[in-house]
């Protein structure tokens, strides 16, 4: 997500992309247009980076990741890509 982000950056903006994994921070450089929803999301998604490469956040990441949870926000990240990739 974060790729297609900054080639939606550099596709409307033409400078080089912010350094920058934040999602949310990035969308808002790319000048896209985004719900209040999908801000919750981008930083949400954001934020799994982060627990996903610390052992402490590693073991609660992995606490919360459920059958459930999984399918949901995998549903919200495709979601989210499908939305994007229509901004190339």
């Amino acid at each position: 997500m974060e790729k297609i982000i900054k080639a939606i950056f550099v596709q409307n903006i033409d400078k080089d992309v912010p350094r920058s994994h934040n999602l949310l921070r990035l969308a808002k450089a790319a000048l896209l247009d985004i719900t209040d929803q999908q801000k919750r999301d981008l930083i949400r998604i954001t934020a799994f980076n982060l627990e996903t490469r610390y052992p402490d956040y590693k073991r609660e990441f992995r606490r919360k990741c459920t059958k459930e949870f999984s399918e949901a926000e995998i549903q919200t990240i495709k979601e989210i890509f499908v939305w994007l990739k229509s901004m190339l």
